[in-house]
């Protein structure tokens, strides 16, 4: 995933998150810490507020879109979440919410290109609940994850209890009390309230400092982290299964202390959009946000 720069200082991330627990207080500083909720607020106001969290100003090239509606609609709710599928867009529906801020795409692949689909029975069908429900989606990948720090990192550091343990200049990296990787999968297993967990090391090596890379960020991010900072363990969304999980199996036969859990796509940057909404509620005063998680579609046997 592509990581875009911005302008917030981590110093003030550190003191507003010391200072209180409450998500809101983490941008608390930031330009828009003063948003205004304008009267008769519309769909495209909010959104709008969104691009301009990271102030970066808005991105020529993005899939930050919006993929349906009206958004020239006033804003009568919100709803977050990792993925909106169809069950997702149900329930907004059915709390009345006709903006669903998602972060990851909504038709199958990542530009979300429909031609492809025009004549497919599945997209029909979401594509006609959106519609006739005038509910607006837009995705929201790229401008989330430029603001500093990355609040779908800090969403699963969270998540995991973590946050007294991230480094403070490298919210990425955390150093956490002395533990068997048995012992660390199984806890990051039991937060993450997920069915399963692979991972690839020595049971019981000792862990103490994590690396964090949620989502999909790829095969030569993961290993870079892996091969230029001293981390122990490296938590991971998903992977390619030639890349990240075969660089690791080498490094222990060349005797390095390194491991990999793959903790889930969603599982990872979930907790971001949730981060998200905590954030936006106090910003759009009585129109309502709601996190609806997407979830993972996976059973396992």
């Amino acid at each position: 995933m592509k990581r875009q720069g911005n302008q917030m200082n981590r110093r003030t991330f550190i003191s507003a998150l010391s200072a209180t627990a409450a998500a809101g207080s983490l941008v608390a500083s930031h330009a828009f810490g003063n948003y205004k909720r304008k009267d008769n607020q519309t769909i495209q106001d909010v959104i709008d507020m969104l691009i301009a969290i990271p102030g970066t100003g808005p991105y020529a090239k993005t899939v930050d879109t919006i993929k349906s509606g009206d958004a020239t609609q006033s804003c009568r709710g919100v709803v977050t979440t990792f993925m909106a599928n169809a069950e997702v867009i149900r329930k907004a529906i059915a709390l009345g919410a006709n903006l669903i801020v998602t972060h990851e795409p909504t038709y199958y692949n990542h530009e979300d290109n429909t031609e492809w689909l025009s004549k497919d029975g599945v997209y029909q069908y979401k594509r006609k609940l959106l519609e006739d429900n005038k509910v607006v989606v837009f995705r929201y990948h790229d401008y989330i994850h430029s603001i500093k720090p990355d609040p779908v990192v800090v969403g699963f550091a969270e998540k995991l209890s973590w946050e007294k343990y991230q480094d403070k200049d490298n919210p990425r990296i955390c150093t956490i009390p002395s533990q068997s990787l048995s012992s660390l999968v199984r806890e990051i297993k039991s937060k993450l309230k997920t069915d399963s967990i692979r991972f690839v090391g020595v049971p019981d090596m000792n862990c103490t400092k994590i690396g964090l890379l949620v989502g999909a960020s790829g095969g030569t991010s993961h290993i870079n982290m892996l091969s230029t900072t001293d981390i122990d363990v490296l938590i991971v969304g998903e992977i390619h299964e030639w890349e990240t999980s075969e660089y690791v199996r080498d490094a222990i036969t060349a005797g390095e202390n390194k491991a990999v859990i793959i903790a889930g796509h969603a599982p990872t940057e979930e907790p971001g959009m949730e981060w998200l909404a905590k954030w936006l509620q106090p910003k759009l005063a009585d129109t309502k946000v709601t996190h609806v998680p997407g979830t993972s579609p996976f059973m396992y046997m």
